[in-house]
Formats: C-alpha cells, sequence, structure tokens
C-alpha cells in the first residue's frame, strides 16, 4: 500500500519556495559564520605572530655593587637578582637557553651564574655568604679568589617607551604567586578554569540590566573574553564586539591553554597611570605600587592589584587613599566567603594598612633620566630600531642612589613648600595662587664622570621638562672658578700673585666696564671691609669676588671656564664673577669635577654600551677626561671649600647632620644652588621657578638642606661609604699661619691655622704682630729666636700630606667668628695686597689695631720696615 502525501502548504510551490530560502539563508549564515570563523583565525594569527608584545628595548642600570660588611639579606639579593631577570634553578645554564643567568639559595649562601645574555657573559660567577643579615665572604667561582667588593646583573630600569607610552615587565603564569591568582579569579572570573571562554549566565545577567538601564554598561566578560578585546578588538560597548569576543575567545580557548591566556592576560591588563605613562601588567604594576617582584606581592597587595582591575584611576591610593583600601577589603572579604583564604588570613589582610611605594619624582624609573638616554639614542639609531630590536640599554644609573635622591628630594621639597606658603602668606603677594618651587639634582662620580642619580622635577607626569639640563644663573656656585682663575697665575708664572691669605676690600664699590659702571650688592646687604680670600670664599662675598675678578682680568675667569667644559657664551664682564651667564646642573657637576678630580674634568656619563639581545656590542662609552687646572689649583679650592661647609654659608649642611669630610659652596641668583662633593661622590641641587621669578631664598636655605639629605643617604651605600680626608697633591705647602697677619705663626699667636699654598707662594715671615722677625733669606739676617723655635711649615714631597680634617686648627679658625675676619699673608716677589682700587686705604680690624698697640708701633710702620728691607 503507498502512503502519499497530502497535499498542504510545506508542499505547495509557496512553501516549497519559503523552504528553499530558509535553507539558503541558512547556508549563507553558515558560510558567513566560517567566513567570520577564519577572519578572526587569520587577525588571531597575524596579532599573535612573533613576539606578542612589542619587542623594545630595554634600559637597564649600573651593575649592583655588594660589599663585605654591607646589610644584605638573601631574601634582598634574591629579589634583586629576579628583577634583573635571573631565574632561581638547580638547573645548569645549558639547561635555560633564554636566561640572563641563574641563581639558586643554599643555607647562609646564593650562588650567582651569568648567562652568555648577560652583562658579563658568563663571566663573574660568585658565592655571595650572608651571615647575620650582613655580606660576610664573596668567592669568584671562576678564579676561586675572595673578593671585597664584587659586582652583580644590572637590574632593569623600564623599557624604551613606544608611541602609546605603555610600560611592562613581562612575567610568565610560572612567575604569579598564586595569591594573586586567587585574587584576580575572584575579581574577575571565578569559573575561569572551568568554562569554554564564555560564561553564558554572566552574559545573560550582562544583558538584563543592560535592558533595564537602557544602556550597554555592564560586562559579562569572562578573561578569555577579555584578553579578546584587549588584544583584537576595540573598546566600544556594542552587541557587534560582543559577538566578535565570543568568536574570538572560542578560538583561543581552543588553540591555547588556561595558563596561556592568563599569562596574556597578566600582562596586558590595565592597572593605571605612573607619570604619562600607562601601566600595563602585574609585572610592572607590583615594581610601581610596591617596589617589589611580583613573586614577591603579599595577601592585601595582590588583593589590591586585583581590585583596581575595574577602575584603576577611581581606586588610586594618592587621591582616593579610602576608597581604594575599601575596595581591597571587599575583595579580601569576598576571597574569604568563597574559601579562597581562611577567615585569620583575611581578617589580618584587612588590617593591614595600604602603603604604596612614593613615586612623584619617579623613584622607580628615573623618567627624566630615562627621557635624556632616549635623546641620546636617537641621535645613533632610529625610533623604529629602538622600539622593535630589543635592544639592551646599559646605563650609569645607581637605582639605590636614585631611591636615597628621590627621598631627599620629597623631603626638601615638602620642607620648601612651607617656606614658600609662610613668605607669599606674610608678603605683597598675599592672596595669590602658591606658585610650584621646582628642583633638580645631578649627582656623578667626579672620576668617571658617571651619573648616578638624576631628579629633573618634582612630578613627571605634570611636566616632562628636564631641569638637570635647563640653563639657569648659577650665581655664586660659579665663584670657586673665580678664585681658581687667581689661584692659577701662581703656578703659571703671572702677576698678580694670590694666595687664600691675600687681602681684599669687602664694601659698597661701584667699577666701571667698558664705560658702563656695575655696582653689586652682597647677600642681605652686609659688607666685612678687609678680608682675606678664604674668607671671601666662606662666607661669599660679591664685591670681594668681583675685585678679585678686576685685578686678575676677567678674561682670565672666562679662560678657565672654558676649560672647565662650560662653552663660549660666558663673556669676560664684572658679571661674570657673580655667576650672571646661565648653566645647567648637569654642566655645574661637569666643571666642579675640576676640583673633585684632581684638576681633571670629565664628560658626564650616562650611557656605558648599547648590545643586541644576543650580545652583540653595538657601542661602548668609556669615561673621556680633559686637563682642567692644575691639580694644586684644584687642591686649594678643595681645601677652601670645606671651610664654606664648616662655617661658612654651607654651614647648614653640617647642622643637618651630614659629618663627611666634604667641599662644596652655595649659590644665590633668581634660583637657589647647592654644589659639593665627597672623595668618590659629587652632587648639584638646583631649586627655583620654572618661569624664572625669584625664589626669594638662598641657596643655603633652599638647595643646600636637600643635598645633606642625599648625601646622608648616599654615604650609607656601600659604593660611597668609603669616603676619605681630601689628599694634598705634590707642590702643595702646608703651612701654619696667623689668621690676623698671615704670616707664619709663633707661640705667641693667639690663634693660628694650617693654610695650604701653592709651592712658591707661601709667605716667608713670621707674624711681625707677636714676636717674629722678618726670615732668613729675605734680607740676609738670621730669624730670632722664636721664629727658629716656634715658625712652621711643610712641604709635600713623594708622600703628599693629608689636608687638615675636621676639627683640627685649620677647623677651629679657618674662618673667625668676628664680624670681620682680616687675614692676610704677603706672597714672595712683592704682588701687593688685593684690593679692587689700591689708592683706597686698608681698614684695620680691631685685633690688629690691638696687637700694634701691644707691640708699640702701628701696623703702617711695621709695612714701612718691610718695604725698605726688601731686595
Amino acid at each position: 500500500m503507498r502512503v502519499r502525501i497530502g497535499r498542504g502548504f510545506w508542499s505547495s510551490r509557496a512553501g516549497l519556495g519559503l523552504l528553499a530560502v530558509a535553507g539558503l539563508a541558512l547556508f549563507l549564515a553558515a558560510v558567513s559564520f566560517v567566513a567570520v570563523y577564519i577572519h578572526f583565525a587569520r587577525v588571531i594569527d597575524a596579532r599573535l605572530a612573533g613576539p606578542v608584545f612589542q619587542a623594545t628595548s630595554h634600559v637597564f642600570g649600573a651593575a649592583r655593587q655588594i660589599g663585605l660588611g654591607e646589610k644584605l639579606t638573601l631574601s634582598e639579593l634574591a629579589t634583586y637578582l629576579r628583577r634583573a631577570g635571573y631565574t632561581e634553578s638547580e638547573l645548569s645554564l645549558a639547561d635555560l637557553p633564554d636566561t640572563l643567568g641563574r641563581f639558586k639559595i643554599s643555607g647562609h649562601s646564593i650562588e650567582i651564574r651569568p648567562g652568555s645574555n648577560s652583562f658579563f657573559s658568563r663571566h663573574n660567577a660568585l658565592r655571595v655568604e650572608i651571615v647575620g643579615n650582613e655580606v660576610s665572604r664573596i668567592l669568584s667561582l671562576d678564579d676561586g679568589s675572595w673578593r671585597e667588593v664584587a659586582e652583580v646583573e644590572p637590574a632593569l630600569i623600564t623599557n624604551l617607551f613606544d608611541q602609546r607610552r605603555e610600560k611592562r615587565r613581562l612575567v610568565r603564569f610560572a612567575d604569579l604567586p598564586k595569591v594573586l591568582v586567587d585574587a584576580v579569579l575572584t575579581a574577575e572570573d571565578r569559573r575561569f578554569f572551568e568554562h569554554a571562554g564564555i560564561d553564558f549566565i554572566g552574559i545573560a545577567r550582562a544583558a538584563l540590566v543592560d535592558i533595564r538601564r537602557g544602556e550597554k554598561a555592564q560586562g559579562g566578560s569572562t578573561i578569555t573574553m577579555q584578553v579578546a578585546r584587549n588584544f583584537f578588538l576595540t573598546p566600544s560597548r556594542t552587541w557587534r564586539r560582543k559577538l566578535a569576543e565570543i568568536l574570538i575567545a572560542i578560538q583561543l580557548e581552543q588553540r591555547f591553554t588556561k595558563e596561556e591566556i592568563f599569562e596574556l592576560y597578566a600582562n596586558q591588563v590595565y592597572l593605571g597611570n605612573r607619570g604619562s605613562f600607562s601601566l600595563n601588567g602585574f609585572g610592572e604594576a607590583a615594581q610601581v605600587y610596591f617596589n617589589k617582584d611580583v613573586k614577591q606581592l603579599s595577601l592585601p597587595e595582590a588583593a589590591y592589584l586585583a581590585a583596581i582591575i575595574r577602575g584603576p584611576n577611581l581606586f588610586s591610593p594618592q587621591r582616593y587613599p579610602e576608597r581604594a583600601a575599601g575596595a581591597r577589603n571587599n575583595l579580601i572579604e569576598a576571597m574569604a566567603e568563597h574559601g579562597v583564604v581562611s577567615r585569620a588570613e583575611a581578617d589580618a589582610a584587612r588590617r593591614t594598612p595600604l602603603e604604596v611605594a612614593r613615586g612623584s619624582v619617579g623613584a622607580s624609573d628615573a623618567p627624566y633620566f630615562v627621557d635624556m638616554v632616549k635623546d641620546r639614542l636617537l641621535d645613533r639609531y632610529s625610533e623604529s630600531d629602538l622600539i622593535s630590536q630589543s635592544y639592551r640599554i646599559y646605563t650609569t644609573l645607581d637605582l639605590d642612589l636614585q631611591r636615597a635622591a628621590a627621598e631627599a628630594v620629597r623631603l626638601g621639597m615638602a620642607e620648601m613648600d612651607k617656606q614658600v606658603a609662610a613668605r607669599y602668606r606674610r608678603g605683597k603677594a598675599r592672596g595669590e595662587e602658591v606658585p610650584p618651587v621646582q628642583v633638580a639634582l645631578v649627582a656623578l662620580d667626579p672620576k668617571t664622570g658617571e651619573i648616578k642619580a638624576l631628579i629633573g622635577g618634582r612630578d613627571y607626569g605634570q611636566s616632562q621638562l628636564n631641569r638637570a639640563v635647563a640653563r639657569r644663573q648659577p650665581g655664586s656656585v660659579f665663584k670657586p672658578f673665580v678664585y681658581a682663575a687667581a689661584f692659577s697665575n701662581g703656578v703659571e708664572g703671572r702677576q698678580p700673585m694670590v694666595t687664600p691669605t691675600t687681602e681684599v676690600l669687602d664694601s659698597p664699590t661701584t667699577f666701571t666696564f667698558e664705560g658702563q659702571e656695575y655696582t653689586p650688592n652682597n647677600y642681605g646687604d652686609q659688607f666685612h671691609g678687609v678680608v682675606s680670600l678664604r674668607t671671601a670664599l666662606a662666607l661669599s662675598l660679591n664685591v670681594a669676588t668681583v675685585g678679585l675678578a678686576e685685578m686678575i682680568g676677567y678674561d682670565r675667569v672666562v679662560d678657565i671656564s672654558q676649560r672647565v667644559g662650560f662653552g663660549n657664551h660666558i663673556k669676560a664682564t664684572p658679571a661674570v664673577a657673580l655667576g650672571a651667564y646661565e648653566l645647567t646642573p648637569v654642566e655645574v657637576a661637569a666643571g666642579y669635577t675640576a676640583f673633585a678630580n684632581g684638576g681633571a674634568r670629565t664628560d658626564p656619563l650616562f650611557i656605558t654600551q648599547v648590545t643586541t639581545p644576543d650580545g652583540k656590542l653595538l657601542e661602548r662609552n668609556p669615561p673621556q677626561t680633559h686637563p682642567a687646572l692644575d691639580p694644586r689649583v684644584a687642591f686649594v679650592m678643595t681645601n677652601m671649600m670645606e671651610d664654606v661647609l664648616n662655617r661658612g654659608t654651607g654651614v647648614v649642611v653640617r647642622a643637618r647632620g651630614f659629618s663627611a669630610p666634604a667641599a662644596g659652596k652655595t649659590g644665590t641668583s633668581h634660583d637657589g644652588w647647592f654644589a659639593g662633593y665627597t672623595s668618590n661622590l659629587l652632587c648639584v641641587v638646583w631649586v627655583g621657578y620654572d618661569d624664572n621669578r625669584e625664589l626669594g631664598l638662598s641657596g643655603a636655605a633652599s638647595a643646600a638642606p636637600i643635598w645633606a639629605e642625599f648625601m646622608k643617604r648616599a654615604v650609607e651605600l656601600a659604593p660611597y661609604r668609603g669616603v676619605q680626608p681630601f689628599v694634598a697633591p705634590e707642590g702643595i705647602v702646608m703651612a701654619t699661619v696667623d689668621p690676623e697677619s698671615g704670616e707664619l705663626a709663633t707661640a705667641l699667636c693667639s690663634t693660628s691655622l694650617q693654610e695650604a699654598f701653592v709651592a712658591g707662594t707661601e709667605p716667608t715671615s713670621y707674624c711681625v704682630l707677636h714676636g717674629g722677625e722678618r726670615a732668613a733669606g729675605a734680607t740676609g739676617e738670621h730669624p730670632s729666636w722664636l721664629s727658629r723655635l716656634f715658625g712652621t711649615k711643610q712641604q709635600t714631597g713623594t708622600q703628599p700630606a693629608a689636608a687638615p680634617t675636621e676639627g683640627g686648627s685649620q677647623g677651629q679658625t679657618a674662618v673667625s667668628g668676628t664680624e670681620n675676619p682680616s687675614i692676610g699673608g704677603q706672597p714672595p716677589a712683592g704682588p701687593g695686597k688685593a684690593t679692587p682700587d689700591s689708592a683706597e686705604p686698608k681698614k684695620k680690624s680691631v685685633l690688629r689695631r690691638f696687637w700694634g698697640a701691644l707691640a708699640g708701633e702701628t701696623k703702617d710702620k711695621k709695612q714701612e720696615e718691610k718695604d725698605q728691607a726688601k731686595p
């Protein structure tokens, strides 16, 4: 029996036509789905072909020094090595081909073995033994020798920024601590390791909320979908994009493991800003927010990073500390409710204060320094190469010293803000908005010129202007070069010949130059009459310094300034003596190396070498030095600048607790300056306004306190701890002189000081005010018994004489406590006294008149007798 289908709608022509259309639509939909699927497959292939993240070049700091006796724990050293890119492993380097090196901890020691791509190229294997949180022994595993100091791998400062201004430190899934993974899953996708990339319940819930609100605001995205969106799509909130997310997520789940997907997420997720750069990934965020390697994150720290994923700027710990702590605590509570952490762990974590690393001046990544590096590299390499070739750029920056600089600046500028605000409240500017004061700090090794720390402003995010390389009037920090020019006469056979005891007149004076009048004034309108050059420099006396420059010739000052690298823009005018011609803090620091480095000027250096990822050397930059000053002149200037700190305008440095042997000079123009150095570190600080308005504070009140705070921290670090007294070179005479007469002291002199002279310029007469006579050899007469018994002087020979240390006779009397100290000495060959006007009668100090009366004769009569006795 045949069954016949009844004639109905689906067997009609219309029904069959509809079925055909439906079939065609299904076919087209299938074809479209396959086409879209293939399209997104190609998108994924194109995006993930080669390096997933841009292979930008990396900037490294200087090699880390470790010294015997240094306070250091095994954990701290291990953390440093991880940041430098080393792997903690028992495997040999042959089994770790892609690592810079490896380390392993065994008992109280840590073994460090560099890899082929290391800064040291496999050499410099070490075993560091640490007992009682102190480095006890360092063994070279290359040659079996014991070392007092060793270097380990330079740490990464940052990557060279790409055009999107993103910063990240790539991490592997294995690098992420479990507590961070748990926190992220709790906050973002609790079923991540269970679903196939799509949480349909979550999507339905998000859609329902969107319908109720009438807008597309809800997420519902899984971690896989977030990876799809962040890597392959735009951030627009549309259903079309949501469909694309789903399709890409399905493919990602098919092609990658869950761990690989989470790793992509962990390196791409946006976690806020630092300055003008976006922070991407947990590796960079851990460093910026907590100054830690990601492996070292604690529960409260991991919870904070996970909690801010949905709104990093809404939960900024600087701007909204209570809101940030609340978000963290809510996530910790959620982790406890889902059994991820115990109730006790959650309660303890919630009680922990939310403390993030300070980064207002770029302590973690030295942005102003990195900008200098990038600008320098762009002179030699294309930007595309720097972004794509993964060059390894090794610099001179000491990250520990950079952090010390950042902290000193933070403390000093907080104090500056209070002073400026108080001045605006009580001054004519009352009611005006208090402008922000800016700052720059440059610290370098005076022997090599290597820049060890650099800060170019208070907040890189607000202003990228690098004030460390911006020209401003240096004021009195330039004065030492005037005095150096004067003392150079003694070694170059020029006249007039002057010494630290030569007297100059410090009183209101108008100087005439090329038909123009120039009337300088002293700071605070204070004048001191007749003073020695030592006193004039220690008290930073303007008129006395211009008088000295006029006496030796302004062109001599310009000549010395060019020798130390200050360029051709400085002119031979009276204003040159007071630092009227602009210099940058980096230029000032380079100039001061001539004093700190025995007369040799060292060029500033901040890039030591550049290599390719496989270790091929592209460039190497050794230190460059140039003769600038005679070593004897450099030492005399250092000796005089020690007095600036010990009892001159820089005494605030000592009052702030910095006691190591050091020399320096304050400066006050529109701005405040301080430049100073120890035997192994030189630092220049500038404080002022960007618009060049008057700061209204001296260098002693503005820049010197920051310098002191920085140097106190610096000398606690191993490379800068061994500060030594400054040592005199051959050809320096240390003579004990009377500060009143400037002549060789006798036992009857109430005070005396050890004065430094270039050999041949030292005084030859004993103090006539206190029992001395003309020395033998000057008149052919024999010296008195007082002179033979008590007069002393010492010339350096093959064994250089050490400079007088703090607390010696010089330290007691180098700058008199009287109002008008007058220390005079008559150099040989009769150069005469250095006064701005030879016709000006020389003023007598109270002590000089007293001793003259006591001796029964006036100073003028004694001078007359001396003049008659000259050959």
